[in-house]
């Protein structure tokens, strides 16, 4: 789906962002610069923790916010057929995200800074899932069907968007890094009944309220 540009400066993911602090300056500029950071896992206890941790938002005209962005797209690159990484996994507590983009032609990969699910539809599809940092886990999870997506850019520009099918499934799945949930964590949920479930063949609420 095309995006829309909304011609307000995101004023208030500057005032919610703070700082970097000078051990996230650290892992962001560590070695060159120009190269993939490390990507956490589970495996590792202090890299776990950090993978649960719940992400602050980011400032997007930091310098050293840039960079990170750069870097995640490295470490993306760098995996065996990764769609989509969270900063999270590189070590950053921020909202940052990486996605491809199988809705757009060429399957471009685009970052997301300060990303928000604002609306979600009521339909949803099940499908396999895997994560960078879980190693040898794949399961099957229920993602909404089409969700309506904010986020600024590097310019501090914010949009807004409609993205639906498998793109919208890695929004979600990326999304949720910054909230500390792993899908590993999320089907244990399930299997104890934390999770509401959904039928996914109900009528959808994609055209409520948007005519």
């Amino acid at each position: 789906m095309k995006k829309i540009p909304i011609l307000l400066i995101f004023f208030t993911g500057f005032f919610n962002a703070q700082k970097l602090t000078s051990s996230e300056v650290s892992i962001i500029n560590q070695g060159d610069v120009n190269t993939a950071l490390p990507i956490y896992q589970t495996t590792d206890n202090n890299q776990h923790q950090t993978l649960l941790n719940i992400s602050s938002e980011a400032d997007p005209l930091d310098p050293n916010t840039a960079v990170l962005v750069k870097r995640m797209k490295e470490s993306l690159l760098s995996t065996d057929g990764g769609v989509g990484i969270a900063a999270p996994q590189v070590g950053i507590n921020r909202k940052i995200i990486w996605v491809q983009r199988f809705d757009k032609e060429g399957t471009p990969l685009e970052y997301f800074i300060n990303p928000v699910i604002v609306w979600r539809s009521d339909l949803q599809n099940l499908g396999p899932e895997g994560d960078l940092s879980i190693p040898d886990f794949r399961d099957q999870f229920y993602r909404s069907k089409v969700i309506q997506l904010e986020y600024v850019d590097l310019k501090g520009q914010k949009y807004s968007e409609i993205v639906e099918g498998f793109t919208a499934v890695i929004f979600q799945h990326e999304i949720d890094h910054l909230f500390g949930i792993l899908i590993s964590d999320k089907k244990e949920k399930e299997k104890n009944d934390s999770y509401k479930k959904v039928d996914a063949y109900q009528k959808s609420d994609v055209n409520k309220d948007r005519r």
